[in-house]
């Protein structure tokens, strides 16, 4: 075949974003076919995708925003291997591009986000793949939504930790932004005792009392002595009976009620990369 091209290789590698020579080796395998070398590029993903199948993608970056009427907010976690990767300027704006398009499109859950059509008519699934075969490494991505009269977003700096935050309504930004940052900073298991899974109850009370035992305690006080320390547990896990992360003589149900009696937390979400 005739000699590939420069501008050819640099309009392939603008397009997907591999490097240099694996556009060139795309288009002389292709027959300087275009759509054939973006295909070659994709399968090499797709190899690279399955051999690093059982990898851990415990990096990555994890970013927030809500929609301009502030009735949507939306948490994309876009992990991968290494945080070289992570720190990368190309995988940070593929994540906002994702985050930007699930918003604008009304994503509503993982498989949805998968199928969703970026810029470039690429899926996002077919993105991953691509970028797995250009970086080398696994990726994956997950979506965490939150719908409400009022949501705020927060993300805590190095794009490790994001949350949003439902209300149902409106109230000023620096309050509800402090209720974001307790979720990030305090990391809830619940908004309330009442939403605790009878799983976890049952598990913290089996703990108590055998805690209690070890301790030495009487027989006759073990129950009495759990429940008290489910109530700690629950002061301490659920969101409207935490200490205010700015004011611990205060819960941030009380906080709440101080802005408006009737201003309420209606969800949260809250996504962390681990250490």
């Amino acid at each position: 075949m005739s000699k590939i091209a420069a501008a050819d290789i640099n309009k392939l590698r603008k397009q997907t974003g591999a490097g240099m020579v694996d556009c060139k080796r795309a288009l002389i395998e292709s027959n300087g076919d275009f759509d054939a070398a973006v295909d070659v590029l994709r399968k090499k993903g797709q190899k690279i995708a399955a051999k690093r199948a059982d990898r851990t993608a415990a990096e990555g970056v994890v970013i927030a925003a809500t929609n301009s009427e502030k009735s949507r907010g939306v948490i994309i976690s876009l992990n991968c291997e290494t945080d070289f990767v992570a720190k990368n300027s190309d995988f940070i704006s593929l994540a906002n591009n994702i985050l930007v398009n699930s918003i604008d499109k009304n994503i509503s859950n993982n498989d949805d986000l998968q199928n969703m059509r970026l810029d470039d008519d690429m899926t996002v699934e077919q993105k991953i793949v691509q970028q797995t075969g250009i970086i080398g490494e696994k990726l994956s991505v997950s979506i965490e939504i939150i719908d409400a009269n009022s949501v705020i977003s927060y993300i805590h700096p190095g794009n490790r930790l994001a949350t949003i935050v439902g209300f149902n309504k409106e109230e000023k930004e620096d309050v509800m932004k402090d209720i974001a940052m307790q979720v990030a900073a305090m990391n809830p298991i619940a908004l309330d005792k009442d939403q605790v899974s009878e799983e976890t109850i049952q598990r913290e009370l089996t703990i108590a009392k055998d805690q209690a035992k070890q301790e030495g305690k009487p027989e006759e006080m073990l129950d009495k002595i759990a429940f008290g320390r489910l109530n700690k547990f629950f002061k301490e896990n659920t969101l409207l009976n935490q200490p205010f992360i700015k004011d611990g003589k205060k819960t941030v149900s009380q906080y709440l009620k101080e802005q408006d009696q009737d201003f309420l937390v209606t969800e949260f979400r809250r996504i962390q990369l681990e250490s």
